[in-house]
C-alpha cells in the first residue's frame, strides 16, 4: 500500500473518530458473513458504530489522542467498536454478542480505552456489569425523592387525621 493511500485511509479514520472517547476493540475474524451482516445490524440498532481497521492504521490515526492506549499490545486482526449512549452500554452490548456462542462465536471484545485508560477484554467484562447512565440516573433520582417523599407522607399524615377527626366531631 503506498503511503499516499495510507494517509488518506489515516485521514479518513482520524475524521470518524473524532469526537469519540471511549472505544473497544474486538475480533470478528472467522464470523461468517450472514452473521456479520446481523452482527452489524444488531449494532446499528443500538447506535454502535463497528469499523474493521488495520492495526497500523489505526495506530496512527489515534496517535497523540486518549484512544491511542487501545491498540497497545493488540496483534492480529481487530475492528473498533463505538458509540451507545455511554461505555457501559457498549460494554454491555459487545458482551452480550460475545457470549452469544451459536451465531457470533469467533467475536470477542480485545480490550478498549475508557476515558484515556487501557481496558483488558477482563476490564470490558467488569464494565459491562455496572450499571448504565440511565440506571444511574434513575438510582440517584430515587436517593434524592425517597426522603423527600417520606417527610412529606410525615408532615400530611397528621394533618390528615386531624381534618378527619374535626370532620367527623362536625357531622355528629
Amino acid at each position: 500500500m503506498s503511503k499516499y493511500l495510507k494517509n488518506l485511509i489515516t485521514d479518513e479514520l482520524k475524521a470518524k473518530l473524532d469526537g469519540v472517547e471511549n472505544m473497544l476493540v474486538v475480533d470478528c475474524l472467522g464470523v461468517e458473513a450472514n452473521a456479520c451482516v446481523e452482527l452489524r445490524r444488531e449494532l446499528r440498532a443500538k447506535d454502535i458504530s463497528m469499523l474493521v481497521v488495520k492495526n497500523s492504521l489505526a495506530r496512527r490515526a489515534t496517535e497523540g489522542t486518549a484512544l491511542a492506549p487501545a491498540f497497545e499490545g493488540i496483534e492480529g486482526s481487530a475492528a473498533v467498536v463505538w458509540g451507545a449512549e455511554d461505555i457501559v452500554s457498549l460494554a454491555k452490548e459487545v458482551a452480550r454478542l460475545a457470549k452469544d456462542d451459536d451465531q457470533f462465536k469467533p467475536f470477542v471484545a480485545k480490550g478498549g480505552v475508557m476515558a484515556g485508560e487501557t481496558m483488558s477484554p477482563q476490564d470490558v467484562v467488569a464494565v459491562s456489569k455496572w450499571p448504565t447512565r440511565t440506571e444511574q440516573l434513575s438510582l440517584l433520582v430515587g436517593q434524592i425523592l425517597g426522603p423527600g417523599a417520606t417527610l412529606s407522607g410525615q408532615l400530611l399524615g397528621p394533618g390528615r387525621t386531624l381534618g378527619g377527626q374535626i370532620k367527623q366531631k362536625s357531622e355528629e
